[in-house]
């Protein structure tokens, strides 16, 4: 499932077979599932797979959200956010924008270490993040390749600068195993009375003793 950014279809190379976007907005290329992502129309535990491409930055409960992705995943199922830096060109660029109502200024940036904490206390397993887009955020074609040797050298000395990270999350569920005990199974010998029986307490089986007046025998004989 995908939600938001109904005009790109992220997953369209995925090699699942039912696969839909959900947004809570009719735009230009209306979702296949109209709903609000704080409140998810979908069964629990039913989802393999859940991508939410620059969801949280712009939405009011970005916990709510959370929260309904790990309710709807199945255990081991994968989640993939995309989100902008607050700790990049375009972070910088949204502060002093913040009041515009143009996409992508106006939102909240979060950090990926912020983000990887939160899928923690969610259960999720969320190895480390990748970033991207280490261009200034211009329009112009024209600026755009010019600006291009920052991408070749953002990613080999400023990587976590990055205008652009992905997450992945791992819902993970602890299991339970039983485990039984290991009763040892032994012969026990021929019936005597109680009192000439020595109990093993550490086994439980019961191991016969001879009578004294037998063994008493035995010896004047020899």
């Amino acid at each position: 499932m995908q939600v938001g950014l109904p005009d790109h279809e992220l997953l369209r190379s995925s090699r699942i077979a039912h696969r839909f976007i959900l947004g809570p907005d009719l735009l230009r290329t209306p979702p296949k599932v109209y709903a609000n992502a704080e409140a998810l129309p979908i069964a629990t535990a039913s989802l393999d797979l859940v991508v939410l491409p620059h969801v949280l930055e712009f939405s009011r409960h970005p916990h709510q959200i959370l929260r309904e992705v790990e309710r709807v995943l199945v255990p081991e199922g994968s989640l993939v956010i995309t989100a902008f830096n607050p700790f990049s060109l375009f972070g910088l660029r949204n502060v002093f924008t913040r009041r515009a109502a143009v996409w992508p200024w106006g939102g909240h940036y979060y950090s990926a270490l912020r983000m990887r904490d939160w899928l923690t206390l969610l259960g999720f397993e969320t190895p480390a993040a990748s970033f991207g887009c280490h261009v200034p955020p211009v329009l112009s074609k024209k600026w755009l390749d010019r600006w291009q040797f920052m991408e070749r050298a953002g990613a080999r000395w400023w990587p976590i600068c990055g205008s652009c990270f992905v997450l992945h999350g791992i819902k993970r569920v602890h299991g339970m195993r039983l485990i039984k005990p290991r009763w040892q199974k032994q012969r026990v010998g021929k019936l005597a009375p109680a009192a000439q029986r020595r109990s093993n307490v550490s086994t439980g089986v019961y191991k016969e003793q001879k009578p004294e007046t037998e063994i008493s025998c035995r010896k004047n004989k020899s």
